[in-house]
């Protein structure tokens, strides 16, 4: 599956541009992207919708859609679905323009961040209201994600897939820099300490090449926002310790400069080159590795999502345009895209997990025949079960983040303490979201 959102490079780095300060105007121009449609009485749904998704137009997926589309029809006669695929780059910007032109397409794919954009523009349809037995159909805390109480508790969005991933380990450089490879890290305290010592024993390798980020944070237990979501509270103390770890680790040389300058390192390049010790992984990165980096493979160490509470989890989801004129239609495609059958085959065949109710009871996800991929497979749904939607919706992917990790790197030179720095970027973020009200 192509990177975007779900990987574990840092995939929630952009804003939709301008739309929260256009909040107003968004909700007086959105338009539905399709003809009209009709519910007759006995519950059939006719008419004409678009169905938009990121990146998904490939060898790999378009005779999955195409399919997908073709049986829904089929079994909705009277009904036209028209699928546009959108690159992965400059994707919210595209969300953005079109929101703001009144051409938004009826159903579209996003995550929590975009959608809580969109939704507080008053673009997205809230399926509390006008689906509410739907809730039942999907994992809670998938729901959840998509629910956002800063908005007065509406849900925005179908949940549709999710992500989470093991940590990978070069078992070699572990032993080339005086570490066990049998006691690989799998909190942040073993992380941190054991990144101290390959500082301390190896001069051309590393353990970390990122920076922190607002989803690490939840999961080291920083208490991210109040219980109301009204404001960011991450300057807390445990905030302070987590970055105090960082700063640490750098001025023992144990980070790299370049990871100060974007949380997207190279981390993926330095790890199949064999210089980076550690690389959070995704359920898809068994096979790029051994595709790829057949040396590392070899002495591949694979264990749990570091965390000391939940790991995260990324989701994904679709959501639908509050203004379109097929609402009926809409939520019945959304609906049958992100039903359990459905998900179960895409899951299969994008090596992510799905978030309907019970799905991850399948055997694919249960069963485990010793295989590597099979075994992080199983391993990664266990982890999906614990897992938590740690970035809050409320937080651009732009804008908080890149004053985030500014702060946090001029702690790490120096220039400021941590609780300054962190002082800095909640103040940022908390001002954001007074002006957005």
């Amino acid at each position: 599956m192509r990177r975007r959102r779900m990987t574990p490079a840092g995939r929630r780095t952009a804003l939709i541009a301008g739309l929260a300060a256009g909040s107003l105007m968004l909700s007086a121009c959105v338009m539905g992207g399709g003809d009209s449609t009709t519910k007759a009485e006995d519950g059939k749904v006719s008419g004409k919708i678009t169905f938009q998704t990121w990146n998904l137009k490939n060898d790999k997926f378009t005779s999955y859609f195409n399919d997908l589309i073709a049986s829904f029809e089929k079994a909705h006669p009277g009904t036209d679905i028209r699928w546009v695929d959108q690159p992965a780059e400059g994707y919210q910007d595209k969300l953005s323009a079109d929101a703001a032109a009144g051409s938004l397409p009826d159903v579209v794919d996003m995550g929590p961040e975009s959608a809580y954009t969109l939704a507080k523009a008053g673009v997205l349809l809230d399926l509390n209201k006008a689906d509410p037995k739907a809730e039942g159909r999907y994992v809670d805390k998938a729901w959840k994600a998509m629910t956002f109480e800063g908005l007065g508790g509406g849900t925005y969005g179908y949940p549709w897939y999710l992500n989470t991933g093991p940590s990978f380990f070069n078992k070699a450089l572990f032993k080339k820099c005086g570490l066990n490879p049998g006691k690989l890290p799998a909190t942040y305290d073993e992380l941190f300490d054991q990144a101290e010592t390959m500082a301390d024993k190896c001069s051309d390798t590393m353990m970390i090449a990122r920076m922190p980020a607002i989803e690490t944070f939840g999961e080291y237990g920083v208490p991210l926002m109040d219980a109301g979501g009204k404001k960011f509270t991450y300057n807390n103390a445990k905030g302070v310790e987590y970055v105090e770890r960082f700063r640490k680790l750098y001025a023992k040389k144990g980070i790299g400069e370049e990871a100060l300058n974007n949380l997207q390192t190279k981390e993926v390049e330095e790890f199949k080159a064999g210089r980076l010790a550690y690389l959070p992984g995704s359920s898809y990165t068994l096979d790029d590795l051994k595709a790829t980096a057949p040396d590392v493979y070899k002495n591949l160490g694979i264990g749990p999502r570091i965390s000391d509470s939940a790991p995260n989890m990324y989701l994904e989801s679709l959501v639908v345009n509050a203004a379109t004129k097929n609402q009926s239609l809409a939520t019945a495609f959304a609906t049958y895209v992100t039903n359990s059958a459905h998900q179960l085959t895409f899951a299969k065949k994008a090596s992510v997990f799905p978030s309907s109710a019970g799905t991850l009871d399948d055997a694919y996800f249960t069963q485990d025949d010793k295989d590597p991929a099979t075994t992080v497979r199983r391993e990664s749904a266990d982890q999906v079960r614990k897992a938590v939607v740690w970035w809050p919706p409320a937080f651009s992917g732009s804008a908080d983040s890149n004053t985030l990790r500014e702060q946090i790197a001029q702690a790490l030179l120096g220039k400021k303490s941590v609780k300054a720095a962190l002082d800095a970027s909640v103040r940022y973020s908390n001002e954001r979201l007074k002006a957005d009200k």
